[in-house]
């Protein structure tokens, strides 16, 4: 019996031994850049694309393209298969827009801290640890009233912050998009700021970088960051395909709230002495029962 265990075992460790060489003699799929899909863009950048590893800025007002971008950097990850985070400061993010784009819901996690105190911290720890390709973080607040006539505004980064994610993302190798306003810019390594340029499109120019192309500028309709938009950019629909409908809109990862749940659903659940008026004495009195 021990020497029929033996061979077994034997046979075991030789299928083992035969998987690893195989495994390792496998092509290895290494990813170092995240390429947009817009021409234009990428080759702004010497790497060709947005570099993995590295802290990159996205710095414009609302409506300039910076979110887009960032999303067709986060569908390139998905098209390879790998995980993406998003730190949502203005908790605008609207996944069916974000699905349209190409972005694989079910491999991006969206979080959305309390406190604009909460946005770097967070963002340092997802990329930090090393388990996504690509980090963005919005730091945009969305409109500002009265004071800065209209403009977006955004959380602004200390200095010491922005040391912390720029290390945090050479170290767990991510991307890490940093999406701010021009009144509240960030410390990323790389900085594009984009801009509208009206119904013609937009414009991405390089104002920061230590790798080279300072000052490169590209300008580019809207259809080549919407491809739902046609090539006189007069469609306002910026979805491709149908737009999802009634429980489609909810993530699998939804967690419904207890309140929902209690006494009917809000008001709607008419709750006796507080959504509901109380029943008249005539008609307890009547029936000879007290309401439930």
């Amino acid at each position: 019996m021990s020497a029929m265990a033996d061979q077994r075992s034997g046979a075991v460790v030789e299928q083992l031994r035969e998987r690893i060489r195989q495994l390792q003699a496998a092509p290895r799929s290494y990813l170092a850049t995240l390429r947009t899909g817009v021409e234009e863009v990428d080759a702004l950048l010497p790497s060709g694309g947005f570099p993995l590893g590295q802290a990159v800025e996205l710095c414009g007002e609302a409506a300039s393209g910076r979110t887009s971008l960032a999303l067709r950097a986060v569908a390139a990850a998905h098209r390879e298969h790998r995980l993406c985070a998003w730190v949502d400061g203005p908790k605008e993010l609207y996944p069916p827009a974000a699905a349209a784009m190409g972005v694989d819901l079910s491999r991006l996690l969206i979080i959305r801290p309390k406190e604009p105190s909460q946005l770097a911290w967070t963002a340092v720890q997802l990329a930090r640890s090393g388990a996504f390709a690509c980090v963005v973080l919005d730091l945009n607040q969305g409109l500002a009233a009265g004071a800065s006539g209209g403009r977006s505004s955004g959380v602004r980064l200390s200095l010491a912050e922005g040391k912390k994610l720029a290390d945090a993302a050479f170290r767990g190798g991510s991307l890490l998009l940093l999406l701010s306003s021009p009144s509240a810019p960030a410390d990323g390594v790389t900085r594009m700021r984009t801009e509208s340029l009206g119904p013609e499109g937009l414009s991405v120019e390089v104002v920061r970088s230590r790798q080279g192309g300072l000052g490169t500028r590209a300008e580019l309709p809207w259809s080549s960051l919407y491809p739902a938009l046609g090539p006189e950019g007069e469609e306002s629909v910026l979805l491709a395909g149908e737009l999802p409908t009634g429980k489609e809109l909810v993530p699998d990862f939804y967690r419904g709230r207890s309140w929902e749940q209690r006494n009917g659903c809000g008001i709607l659940g008419q709750r006796p002495g507080r959504d509901a008026g109380m029943p008249s004495m005539g008609s307890v009195l009547k029936t000879g029962t007290a309401p439930r």
